[in-house]
């Protein structure tokens, strides 16, 4: 990965594909409850940035496969931090729906 590689951020789309090819794994969408309903990507868990603590209930070994995101990568960025921080082992931040090139549940 180059510098400027580094500056463009994740892609959600190369994110969500792996994730789908990855056995176990969790797409886990932090928007709130709202904008969840409104549109996500299919397969997807949410829970909330500001419910994070709860995901020890909903996601217990703490080695599943995560890969995060949100509207614009703000708030998955901080997801994945504290996700780490809680223990979590293989955590991926994969950045924002706002440039989600595929299907969509609502």
């Amino acid at each position: 990965m180059g510098f400027w590689d580094f500056l463009k951020g994740a892609d959600i789309n190369q994110g969500a594909a792996h994730c789908a090819q990855d056995g176990g794994a969790v797409l886990l969408d932090v928007r709130t409850a709202q904008e969840y309903a409104a549109g996500h990507i299919p397969a997807s868990r949410n829970i909330p940035l500001d419910q994070l603590d709860q995901a020890g209930e909903r996601i217990p070994d703490r080695d599943t496969p995560l890969y995060v995101y949100c509207l614009s990568g703000a708030r998955s960025r901080l997801a994945a931090a504290r996700l780490r921080a809680m223990g979590y082992t293989q955590v991926r931040d994969i950045g924002g729906i706002n440039g989600y090139r595929g299907r969509m549940e609502a």
